[in-house]
């Protein structure tokens, strides 16, 4: 009986210590059903105008799809909102403010409406079978300007009447050319003028036809006269002043705005390339039996679309051209040419302007100054500009210059950029300058910068508070896997921390700013919604705590699986870096020490955080491999995000070269950590880990044994434009980082047991990607892979079938050759 109650005792150590329900042991077909099984997590927060309502979208009820709920400060319980109040939310979402926050517009089945918010009457702007759009305040806030058709129109809001802004025609109808405006490093002038005169022009054949017909009837006299003495007549009388024609052409217009005091008009155009070759994807399982074929993007290299930015000026009825020839370093060449010494050589002989953006674009709040973001298409430099609008001129603010590329945090601001105004003459912005995506301020009278935040952490959210004392931002600073919630001080730079739950708080403040709706999630807890009133200002304020409001994000399925919180650490890579990483660790590991390392995607991306993941299915996944004896290891190699421009640009030329070292040290630091054996570690992912997972296998075939390459780029110069050139130039000006960086060349490498998984329909990584490597493995003669492919699956599967086939060849995989 001892006997039998010690070996009792030890099974159930042994089932405690494997970190796994006894009943209820984890299996693919487990992990990868209907994410719903796992619990409703909130998502989607927005407040009401008046910060009486906090919205947010949830599916406590495991319906189709997500529905809008609220809470208010006074009731906690959250209430699903009712057709006619989802469709008020809709409406609430897209409200345009006056500075007092006395009246606000918006937009409703394409008409424009007024609100007082004291008296709460609405006033119906437009009601018209065009769609109006985008209304806002403008001319010092008595009119309300929107967009018809194209075109700008301002309704007055004391009078009520509407003014017409702007004639925008497409096509060859003739106008006058626009004036240019020079603009550089130092100080460019609008140089204006008045538009031009048409010409006119004759047939003799016709001339001759006119002059005889009127001299032989008599008719056609009285007529002729009394028709020239009505028009001579109309044309004594005041006419209303012309709006002036401007003629885009065949190119689209975009970001039409006015000035706030209504004097400028401001718009972008685009041209898009001609002859730009798209990718035909082919969709072989469809309803009517037949191949369709569905058009997807360009290839990187291909023609890119140009540029124009205009200013006119309704004042002088004069039309300004944005010129870069004087921008600071336009004409620089790249240092990658230094590696290409007779096109170096040709083109510093014959110098030009590289190509620009013109992205995010705003008006001071009382229009005293005008600001660009202006971006060079090689990704190399971005510079913000302002023009004076009381002397004319046109000068540099800030430039940020990366010889690999301008990336980092985006938080926002105007049109999207990474700026806004502090007031009418202080400009704040985003920059990585130091490294590190931080907070700065421009006094754009005194051409002073001030720097807000310092640190070795990113900056990642940013909202001014009404009264422009306060920055709300949201920071790595305690960690770089953690995201807390501060206030900063304009003034002085100090700041308060605000949230203090370990993980990721992503808040959505509330208009009055006195309360927090705080998304949180920790490693192995999924996103609930919580609460938490915004602390006074003041040296005797108290601090305040979060309140949970949701509680399902975890069913009770989900929650009877112990899973595991996995070590967030770091270790040191070979050239002195600190590479951070999540480790799992099997309390009972195989005999044979066998470890996966998972390989996250989009190059650009964090996973080795304290938060729950969007990798969610391999977070589980991950679990059951550790419960089957294996050390899973997921790193934040180079190019990852989180930790610095540097850190983000340490791929640039070369992916698959310093992200791919820091993939071998960790297999390294696995086996002098745990003992791992270093012939049977393997590794995974899809995407961007897909390529790795290829890179590996081809390039360091003595140290993966086996690896699962879901979804993966093969060859670079199949991929996008935007993505591709900002890392890798383009293929015809820089093939060596093409050729180094792309896997289809280094096939001949491979040693270990290589699995493909890839969507026959993917629009992002085409499935060209997986046929161009199989018939060069083909023709390498290599026996040791297999390609499963998925016809109805695009980039990211959505089908709980799809998922389970392939994560049970990876498992098998796995199974077979690091184990047995």
């Amino acid at each position: 009986m001892p006997r039998l109650l010690a070996i009792l005792a030890f099974l159930f150590s042994c089932v405690i210590a494997s970190g796994q329900s006894n009943s209820s042991p984890l299996t693919v077909e487990k992990i990868m059903r209907d994410p719903k099984w796992i619990g409703t997590s909130p998502s989607g927060t927005f407040w009401s105008f008046d910060a009486s309502k906090l919205y947010f979208l949830w599916n406590p009820e495991k319906a189709t799809s997500d529905s809008i709920y609220y809470i208010t400060p006074g009731n906690k319980t959250p209430v699903k909102a009712t057709p006619a109040e989802k469709q008020f939310v809709l409406t609430e979402n897209n409200l345009d403010y006056n500075d007092a926050r006395t009246a606000y517009v918006y937009s409703k089945d394409g008409d424009v409406f007024y609100t007082e918010v004291k008296s709460g009457k609405t006033k119906r702007i437009t009601q018209t079978t065009d769609a109006e759009s985008n209304p806002q305040f403008s001319f010092n806030e008595s009119k309300i300007v929107y967009n018809r058709s194209g075109n700008l129109y301002a309704w007055d809001i004391n009078t009520g009447e509407t003014l017409q802004l702007t004639n925008i025609k497409t096509g060859d109808a003739g106008s006058a050319a626009p004036q240019n405006f020079a603009g550089g490093g130092g100080r460019g002038n609008f140089n204006g003028g008045n538009r031009g005169g048409e010409g006119a022009g004759g047939n003799l054949q016709e001339q001759w036809l006119r002059n005889d017909q009127l001299t032989w009837f008599q008719v056609l006299r009285e007529r002729k006269e009394k028709r020239e003495k009505a028009d001579a007549y109309n044309k004594s009388l005041p006419k209303p002043k012309e709006i002036r024609s401007i003629n885009i052409e065949d190119k689209n217009i975009q970001g039409l705005s006015v000035s706030p005091d209504g004097r400028f008009i401001s718009y972008r155009l685009f041209r898009a390339a001609a002859n730009a070759k798209s990718v035909i994807v082919p969709s072989y399982v469809t309803e009517t039996g037949f191949t369709t074929d569905l058009n997807n993007r360009t290839k990187v290299g291909a023609p890119q679309g140009s540029y124009e930015f205009f200013m006119y000026d309704r004042d002088k009825d004069t039309l300004y051209a944005v010129k870069s020839d004087s921008l600071p370093g336009i004409r620089e060449l790249p240092e990658f040419f230094k590696d290409y010494p007779k096109d170096r050589e040709r083109r510093l002989k014959n110098p030009s302007n590289r190509a620009l953006s013109f992205g995010s674009f705003s008006w001071s709040p009382k229009g005293s100054y005008a600001v660009w973001d202006v971006r060079s298409q090689d990704n190399k430099d971005r510079w913000i500009m302002k023009w004076d609008t009381a002397s004319g001129k046109l000068s540099l603010i800030d430039r940020q210059h990366d010889e690999g590329w301008i990336g980092g945090p985006s938080f926002g601001g105007f049109f999207g950029g990474n700026s806004g105004w502090i007031d009418d003459h202080t400009l704040w912005f985003g920059s990585e300058a130091t490294g590190y995506m931080h907070l700065y301020s421009a006094d754009l009278q005194k051409n002073e910068k001030k720097t807000l935040t310092s640190g070795n952490y990113e900056v990642q959210g940013v909202y001014l508070s009404h009264d422009k004392k306060y920055f709300y931002i949201t920071t790595n600073e305690v960690h770089p896997g953690e995201q807390h919630f501060y206030r900063l001080s304009v003034a002085d730079g100090k700041k308060e921390r605000i949230t203090t739950m370990t993980g990721a708080n992503q808040v959505a403040l509330s208009p009055d700013e006195k309360y927090a709706a705080i998304l949180y999630s920790y490693s192995n807890k999924p996103w609930e919604l919580y609460w938490q009133d915004i602390p006074a200002i003041g040296k005797n304020a108290k601090p305040t705590t979060a309140q949970q409001i949701t509680t399902l994000a975890q069913s009770d399925e989900f929650k009877a699986y112990p899973w595991r919180d996995p070590k967030v650490i770091s270790f040191t890579a070979r050239d002195g870096a600190q590479v951070y990483a999540r480790v799992y660790e099997p309390a009972n590991p195989d005999p044979h020490k066998p470890a996966v390392l998972f390989v996250h995607g989009a190059g650009y991306l964090q996973n080795a955080h304290k938060w729950w993941s969007s990798y969610f299915r391999e977070f589980m996944f991950n679990n059951m491999l550790t419960d089957n004896g294996y050390y899973v290891m997921d790193i934040d190699y180079r190019g990852s995000a989180g930790y610095g421009g540097p850190w983000r640009t340490g791929i640039y030329r070369h992916m698959g070269g310093k992200d791919l070292d820091d993939e071998v040290d960790a297999a390294a630091w696995l086996v002098k950590t745990y003992g791992v054996d270093p012939k049977r570690i393997g590794l995974y992912g899809g995407s961007y880990g897909g390529f790795m997972t290829l890179m590996a296998l081809f390039t360091a075939p003595d140290v993966f044994a086996a690896g699962a390459a879901l979804r993966p780029v093969t060859d670079w110069a199949n991929y996008n434009h935007g993505y591709t050139s900002a890392i890798l130039n383009e293929p015809f000006t820089d093939s060596l980082a093409y050729r180094r960086s792309s896997p289809y060349y280094f096939a001949e490498g491979l040693k270990g047991h290589l699995l493909i998984c890839h969507g026959m329909i993917d629009l992002n990584v085409n499935y060209q990607d997986a046929v161009k490597l199989t018939q060069r493995l083909i023709e390498l003669g290599k026996d040791n892979w297999e390609l499963a492919s998925y016809p109805m699956e695009d980039h990211g599967f959505v089908e709980p079938s799809s998922w389970t086939d392939e994560y049970k060849r990876i498992y098998k995989l796995f199974d077979n050759y690091l184990k047995k």
